[in-house]
């Protein structure tokens, strides 16, 4: 047999043309991409990928399907145990839990602290309130104190504080990390460093021995300094744990919390404009693409569930959306909790910029495009059809819960 390596023709033409029902099939799967810091992802969840312990990882984004509507099951593997029964010392981690779970920036904070614990420490995750995770063992936490009280509710960074201080006194951790983010943990990192005393490392993308490297000038510069024992890292700082579970032994204080009264008084949630959010600090988004046929339901809809609007790079470009909302590589890189793509097929660049959303909703007429193979929950029909019963429903919610009040 000749070991020339001879084209396709037919392939590549059907790699080319996105209509035909075999060109999902055709397209590379994505290993690996730049993050909004430069910093290499891997697609753990890619095919033939081996994990450090020599776990072959299982492909769920339905790319070996070869398009087709529905996800096969995908049996889950039992990831190896890592038990720390006597912690030498502690690794405590400070989540800003927004909305109850753990955020991509939370769980880079933790894949951090694990390198920091190595196999003697203990990573300790202090939360405050209630939380909805139940994902602690496979971000890399090894206990869980949970800090519950009405005085820790909304914003309360004077409570918060003295319970950190409690929890410090008590396991006197090696290190504090909280994320240094617009969230809460940059504020109550920098609050809690003062009240100790201490001066913290800020935007700390990566570590190295005993020193760190934070960015400083406005994101232009790279400042290094001594590992201190308070850290408020960026995100991306490290890479989330993925190839192991751990035990997440519930931890509770020995000494009650003194009760103060506080300085700061939380008068609740002052509604704002959706429209007035910046793109990348969107929790909610609501995106429109080239499936888009009714934008003026488009806007409705949006509206109705008080989301963010988006839109594809086609979208801008016929003039249907501003630029500033523009999503993808080469628009806004967003980490939205939520993301609906509204008639968006899934371009690569796309792909790339919502890479860090924890749930994407896709509604789309073809089953077989790359946006539903991305999305956590899709929807097959037509959008303005769906977008209407989007807005009937929410609307009889709404009206149900006001008959309720009354």
């Amino acid at each position: 047999m000749s070991d020339i390596i001879r084209r396709d023709p037919r392939a590549e033409w059907i790699a080319r043309n996105r209509l035909h029902p075999l060109h999902a099939a055709m397209q590379p799967v994505q290993q690996s991409w730049m993050g909004p810091n430069g910093i290499i992802r891997k697609n753990v969840h890619g095919v033939g990928f081996i994990g450090p312990n020599g776990i072959k990882r299982i492909d769920r984004s339905g790319a070996q399907q070869g398009g087709a509507a529905k996800r096969t099951a995908a049996v889950q593997v039992q990831l190896p145990l890592h038990q720390v029964p006597a912690p030498a010392f502690y690794i405590n981690v400070v989540p800003d839990m927004v909305g109850g779970r753990l955020s991509s920036h939370d769980r880079d904070v933790l894949g951090l602290a694990r390198q920091l614990a190595g196999s003697d420490g203990a990573v300790l995750a202090v939360v405050f309130g209630e939380h909805k995770e139940n994902a602690f063992a496979t971000a890399g936490v090894d206990r869980l104190l949970v800090l519950e009280g009405h005085e820790f509710d909304g914003y309360s960074p004077e409570q918060r504080v003295q319970g950190l201080r409690a929890v410090d006194n008590q396991f006197n951790p090696r290190h504090w990390l909280l994320p240094d983010s617009r969230s809460g943990g940059g504020e109550l990192g920098r609050r809690f460093a003062a009240s100790l005393r201490e001066r913290p490392a800020t935007r700390v993308w990566q570590i190295k021995g005993e020193s760190c490297i934070g960015r400083a000038g406005a994101g232009q510069e790279d400042l290094a300094r001594p590992l201190p024992r308070l850290i408020l890292a960026a995100a991306e700082c490290a890479d989330p744990v993925s190839e192991t579970r751990h035990e997440v032994l519930p931890v509770e204080l020995s000494t009650r919390l003194a009760r103060s009264l506080p300085r700061i008084e939380d008068l609740g949630a002052v509604a704002v404009d959706p429209a007035a959010i910046p793109m990348a600090e969107a929790e909610f988004i609501f995106s429109g693409g080239n499936g888009v046929k009714d934008w003026a339901l488009f806007h409705q809809a949006a509206a109705a569930l008080g989301a963010t609007e988006g839109a594809s790079r086609v979208a801008v470009d016929d003039g249907f959306m501003a630029r500033d909302r523009q999503v993808g590589a080469s628009g806004t890189w967003v980490t939205a909790r939520v993301y609906v793509a509204v008639g968006i097929s899934g371009a690569i660049q796309h792909l790339q910029g919502i890479g860090a959303c924890d749930k994407v909703v896709a509604i789309n007429l073809d089953p077989g495009c790359d946006m539903i193979k991305r999305a956590d929950l899709s929807v097959i029909g037509e959008s303005a059809a769906i977008l209407q019963a989007l807005i009937d429903a929410v609307e009889a919610y709404r009206n149900g819960a006001k008959r309720d009040a009354a």
